[in-house]
């Protein structure tokens, strides 16, 4: 055992993944902007991941312990930033999501994805029992409905609905009993007619997705646009692609958001089937190097922690992979390590910093 923890025990294995995804990210956000008036987009992006780094160093160095004791107080200041977020927020397109900092604009709601990370995996760590009771439930319940009731007042559904793997994860390994899965899941279901119901309160976008979603080809110049336009690109890419830098949809800006929420679809259509399946099969090393270091961990807060943010990242895939094909109703959740964004991206390299911090203090006294 060691006195303290080596950069030795990084997972390198997991980095070059990373390292590779961002690669790929950069050159596809170069593709999509690099003939645009917002041209030289990916020095931004490469900064970013840069500062992303150095976080996930920072936090690599602070004993997970030691977060997990802060909880409650890393907790209470995501609520309140949530709160401030809502009043002094800067908005943009009818929504106010973020603060506006030293001239860069923080997503407080992607720190609070960090924060829900930590605060449920110090609560399922202090279970002493083998089964969750409701009790058990009501308060992992709680915990996550609070930011996630403050995210959709920004609005942000996307967002929101990250936070709920979390919990769901979180519950499965904790020891959730079939009986409540079976009320869960009939609650939910009895839940959806009345849902469909009240969506005339939904926000005028929200309903416009939902109906675009369902029937995108009713308004192809407007609604329906961007999914329509994802799909083409996707399907005109073919088996091999039209090369880099030169897929129509793509350099023609007729995709939108092409460099950040569908550089899926940019990419497909550049790279075609073989350039997605490889991004995705790079994504599934992702996924399952996660689950490797969380079987590793050397206890149950590890394993939380780091379960916890292969339950967040593995959501992103999947909802992003889905929305740009049109599976899925578009909800603005990024394509985490490729698609542009600042705080998206801070997110990302600090929660690995957190799945390092845990695989670091495996052989730890």
């Amino acid at each position: 055992m060691k006195d303290r923890p080596s950069f030795h025990d990084f997972d390198w294995v997991l980095m070059a993944i990373v390292a590779a995804i961002c690669t790929l990210g950069v050159l596809e956000i170069y593709s999509s902007t690099h003939a645009s008036a917002m041209a030289g987009m990916q020095w931004k992006q490469i900064s970013w991941i840069g500062v992303g780094i150095v976080g996930m160093f920072i936090i690599s160095r602070i004993d997970y312990h030691t977060l997990m004791d802060q909880a409650p107080i890393l907790y209470i200041a995501g609520i309140a930033g949530l709160l401030v977020v809502l009043v002094l927020g800067y908005s943009r397109l009818g929504a106010k999501r973020w603060i506006s900092i030293g001239g860069e604009n923080l997503q407080v709601s992607e720190l609070m994805k960090l924060i829900i990370i930590i605060v449920l995996a110090r609560y399922f760590t202090e279970v002493r029992t083998d089964r969750l009771t409701l009790r058990d439930l009501a308060k992992v319940a709680t915990l996550t409905l609070v930011p996630v009731a403050l995210i959709l007042k920004q609005p942000d559904l996307g967002t929101a609905m990250v936070l709920v793997p979390v919990a769901v994860v979180g519950a499965f390994l904790a020891g959730i009993e079939w009986k409540h899965l079976a009320i869960g899941a009939i609650v939910v279901a009895l839940l959806v007619p009345v849902a469909w119901n009240m969506r005339r309160h939904l926000k005028p976008y929200q309903q416009q997705r939902i109906q675009t979603f369902l029937h995108p080809e009713e308004d192809q110049r407007g609604a329906g646009y961007q999914i329509l336009q994802s799909e083409i690109a996707v399907g005109s890419g073919g088996f091999w692609g039209k090369g880099f830098g030169k897929g129509s949809q793509n350099q023609l800006g007729f995709v939108p958001v092409r460099y950040s929420d569908f550089i899926l679809a940019a990419l497909a259509e550049e790279q075609g089937f073989i350039g997605v399946c490889v991004v995705l099969l790079l994504y599934l090393g992702l996924i399952l190097r996660l689950v490797d270091n969380a079987q590793k961990a050397k206890d149950k807060a590890g394993m939380y922690v780091v379960m916890g943010v292969t339950a967040i990242l593995g959501f992103h895939v999947l909802v992003n992979a889905s929305m740009v094909i049109g599976d899925m109703p578009v909800t603005g959740i990024p394509l985490p390590l490729m698609s542009y964004g600042g705080s998206a991206t801070a997110f990302v390299f600090l929660a690995l910093g957190l799945v390092m911090n845990v695989r670091m203090r495996r052989f730890v006294n």
